[in-house]
């Protein structure tokens, strides 16, 4: 039987490796009692790019985890996001926005970040995005379900530049 700090130190390896090899490691994260809407985020985009890591709340892990390595994608394809403007390729039909998160606001989120940075400073953007029909959570067509499961970690209108 492996103890604690065996399995922190194979899991901190694996962190390591996928890091290397895709530019990002992939933490999602659910509540099994659903109370807490589930979230994914990445570790080491910023230490390969420069760019912010990146965190997505409210939607499925695979949904999750797609979008995280979508952002990862397109910023090694040299993508620079910018607040207040519609991004493709991140949901079928719908566009996203990317807002910077404040990093006030993400202590409850990105554990795995603060682990592996190990207290170093990071910066980290949230995704942003609609619901089916296209209402944005700041809309007032917004349900409060929608809006309390899509928690808003920067500005509460991201489609502002």
């Amino acid at each position: 039987m492996s103890t604690l700090a065996e399995r922190r130190a194979a899991n901190d390896k694996r962190v390591a490796d996928d890091i290397r090899e895709y530019g990002c490691h992939v933490i999602s994260v659910f509540d099994p009692e659903e109370k807490q809407p589930a979230f994914s985020y990445s570790v080491g985009i910023q230490e390969m790019t420069g760019a912010p890591e990146a965190i997505v709340i409210g939607v499925q892990p695979s949904l999750g985890h797609f979008m995280v390595n979508e952002y990862n994608r397109q910023v090694r394809a040299g993508t620079k996001f910018e607040r207040g403007v519609l991004y493709s390729g991140f949901l079928a039909g719908f566009s996203i926005y990317i807002e910077p998160v404040k990093p006030s606001r993400l202590h409850d989120y990105a554990l795995g970040c603060d682990r592996y940075y190990k207290g170093k400073p990071f910066s980290t953007v949230q995704l942003i995005y609609p619901t089916t029909t296209g209402v944005w959570p700041w809309q007032a067509g917004a349900s409060q379900w929608f809006k309390s499961n899509q928690v808003m970690l920067g500005r509460q209108r991201p489609n502002r530049p």
